[in-house]
C-alpha cells in the first residue's frame, strides 16, 4: 500500500488552492465513488452521464480523506481546488505511483487502423523472445503472462498508471500500448514517458467527438509531441500515409520510417497474396529478408514493417524477429477466418471505418473468384458521417451487401439504416436488422467458393442495444451458423 501525506502529494503541482484544514494520509486515489474506501483522496470527473461532484459527499461518508474539484464545495475533509480534474489527476496519478513508466521501455501506438494488430503482435514477438512484456489495448491488458479484460482501448490516467505500477512490480521490460484519439485529447497519457510512439494511419473517424479531420489529426499528433527533446526518443512513422509530414514536424524525436515505398527506412517489395498468407521483401540499411506471414492483406505488410521497425529499434535480432512473424496467428476479429470446413470462406474483422472496410474488401477481391457477401452496421451513438460512406463501400466492392445492427445503443436503428441508405440510392442491398439473422442468412445463401465479411464487431463479445449489453460474438454465430447448413 502506497501512503502519501496530501501537501506531499501536491507539492509538484503549481495551480491549486486548498480549502480546509488538516493534511491526511492518502493510502488510494480514486475517480469512481464505488471504489472510495478510508484514506482514499476522490477526484471529482466529470463524466458523460456522471458528475463526479455530485457524488462527493457520498466519497467522504464512505472514507474519502480529501476530495479534489473544480469549484468549492462544502465538506467535512480538505477540498483541493485545480483548474481541470481531468489534467490533475494524470498528474497526481504520475505522482502517487513514482513514475512507473522510468522503469521501463513504454511503445505507443496511435492511427485510425491497425493499432492493435500492431501492439498484439510487438507483444506476442517480444514475448516469444524472452522478454518480459505489458500489454494495454482494445482487447485486454496483460501483465507477462496474467490477461485481463480491457474496458476501453486506452484507459483513464489513474487506471493507467496503476497498471503500469503494476507491471514494474512485476519487472516488465517493455510495454506495449494503443494510444486513442480520445485518450490524447482528454490528458489520460499525460505522464508516460514514452520511448517510442508509432503511426499507423489517419482516416474518418471518431468525429462525433472532435468534430473535424484538423481536430481529430491534432489530437493524434500529441503522441508524439509528448516525446519531448530527450535524443533517445523514436517516432516511427508511416511514410506512405499523407499525414505523415505532420507527425513528422510536431516531434523533436529521431524519426524511423516504413511503407511500401523505397524511401522508408523498412519497406517491403515482391508483395505475394493469397488466402493463406504474404510473402514479401523486407528492405533495412542492414539487407534484404525474405518474410512469411499467415496474415493476409496489404493493410498486414504495413502492420507487420512497423512491427519490424519496432522490434529493431529495441535492439532484437532482426532474425529472430522475422522468425518468429511467421509462427504469428491472426489477432483475434482482425481479418480473422473462420474455418467449420465449409466450401466457402468466412472472415470476422474489426473494419468499422470506411477506410479499413475498404481495404478489407478489396483484400478480399484479390483473390475472390465468386460472390462477396458483407454484413455490416453502424454503431449508434457515433459519428453518423461514415454511416452513408461506409455504405456505400460495402455496395460499391460487394455483390450481395446486407445492411443489420451493430450497437445501435439508445439510437434508433432506423435512424441508422437511414444514415447508411443515404449513401447508397440506386443500390442493390438487403436490410436484416437482428444481425445474427443476417449472418445466418448470408451463411444459408453462400455456394462453393463465394466469400462472406462480417464487418465492425470483430474481437466484440457483446451487443449494446439500448442500455443492455447482451453477449453476442460474431466468431460463434458464424460458426454455429457453417454448423446449422
Amino acid at each position: 500500500m502506497i501512503a502519501l501525506k496530501l501537501d506531499d502529494l501536491f507539492t509538484p503541482i503549481r495551480n491549486f488552492r486548498k480549502v480546509g484544514d488538516g493534511n491526511p494520509e492518502i493510502t488510494s486515489i480514486e475517480n469512481d465513488a464505488r471504489a472510495v474506501q478510508v484514506g482514499s483522496l476522490f477526484i471529482c470527473i466529470k463524466g458523460y452521464t456522471v458528475d463526479g461532484h455530485d457524488l462527493a459527499e457520498e466519497a467522504v461518508k464512505k472514507g474519502a480523506v480529501a476530495v479534489v474539484a473544480d469549484h468549492l464545495l462544502s465538506l467535512t475533509v480538505p477540498v483541493v481546488l485545480v483548474p481541470d480534474c481531468h489534467r490533475v489527476m494524470a498528474l497526481l496519478a504520475n505522482i502517487y505511483y513514482k513514475s512507473p513508466t522510468s522503469a521501463f521501455k513504454l511503445v505507443g501506438v496511435t492511427g485510425t487502423n491497425g493499432k492493435t494488430s500492431i501492439a498484439e503482435m510487438t507483444e506476442q514477438i517480444m514475448e516469444k523472445l524472452g522478454a518480459k512484456t505489458g500489454l494495454i489495448g482494445t482487447r485486454c491488458i496483460k501483465i507477462n503472462q496474467q490477461a485481463e479484460e480491457a474496458k476501453m482501448t486506452t484507459p483513464e490516467s489513474l487506471t493507467l498508471q496503476k497498471h503500469f505500477a503494476n507491471m514494474r512490480e512485476a519487472q516488465v521490460e517493455c510495454a506495449i500500448m494503443e494510444v486513442s484519439s480520445h485518450a490524447l485529447e482528454l490528458g489520460r497519457v499525460h505522464g508516460c514517458d514514452f520511448d517510442i510512439a508509432v503511426f499507423t494511419n489517419l482516416t474518418s473517424d471518431h468525429l462525433d467527438f472532435h468534430g473535424t479531420m484538423d481536430n481529430y489529426k491534432l489530437a493524434k499528433s500529441l503522441l508524439f509531441s509528448q516525446l519531448g527533446t530527450n535524443p533517445d526518443k523514436l517516432a516511427i512513422l508511416n511514410a506512405d500515409e499523407e499525414d505523415f509530414e505532420l507527425m513528422k514536424m510536431v516531434t523533436q524525436a529521431q524519426i524511423v520510417t516504413y511503407g511500401l515505398q523505397a524511401v522508408a527506412d523498412f519497406f517491403a517489395t515482391d508483395v505475394q497474396q493469397s488466402i493463406k498468407g504474404t510473402t514479401f521483401t523486407l528492405h533495412t540499411s542492414t539487407g534484404c529478408y525474405p518474410v512469411q506471414s499467415n496474415l493476409i492483406g496489404t493493410f498486414n505488410v504495413y502492420n507487420l514493417l512497423a512491427v519490424i521497425a519496432i522490434c529493431v529499434n529495441m535492439e532484437l535480432d532482426i532474425q529472430q524477429v522475422i522468425a518468429a512473424i511467421a509462427e504469428l496467428e491472426t489477432v483475434s476479429g482482425r481479418f480473422e477466418i473462420i474455418d467449420e470446413g465449409q466450401d466457402f470462406l468466412v472472415i470476422v474483422d474489426y473494419s468499422h471505418t470506411p477506410d479499413s472496410l475498404e481495404k478489407a474488401l478489396l483484400t478480399i477481391k484479390e483473390f475472390a473468384s465468386k460472390r462477396i457477401f458483407t454484413v455490416i452496421g453502424c454503431g449508434g451513438e457515433r459519428d453518423r458521417m461514415k454511416r452513408p460512406i461506409m455504405a456505400q463501400v460495402a455496395c460499391e466492392l460487394s455483390d450481395v451487401a446486407i445492411f443489420t445492427m451493430d450497437n445501435p445503443r439508445a439510437e434508433s436503428q432506423d435512424v441508422i439504416f437511414q444514415d447508411m441508405e443515404d449513401g447508397v440510392r440506386g443500390y442493390d442491398y438487403q436490410v436484416i436488422a437482428d444481425r445474427r439473422e443476417a449472418i445466418e442468412y448470408a451463411v444459408r445463401d453462400a455456394r462453393c467458393g463465394d466469400i462472406i465479411l462480417i464487418a465492425g464487431k470483430g474481437h466484440e463479445k457483446y451487443q449494446i442495444i439500448g442500455k443492455e449489453k447482451l453477449c453476442f460474438d460474431d466468431c460463434v454465430v458464424a460458426r454455429a451458423a457453417i454448423k446449422a447448413r
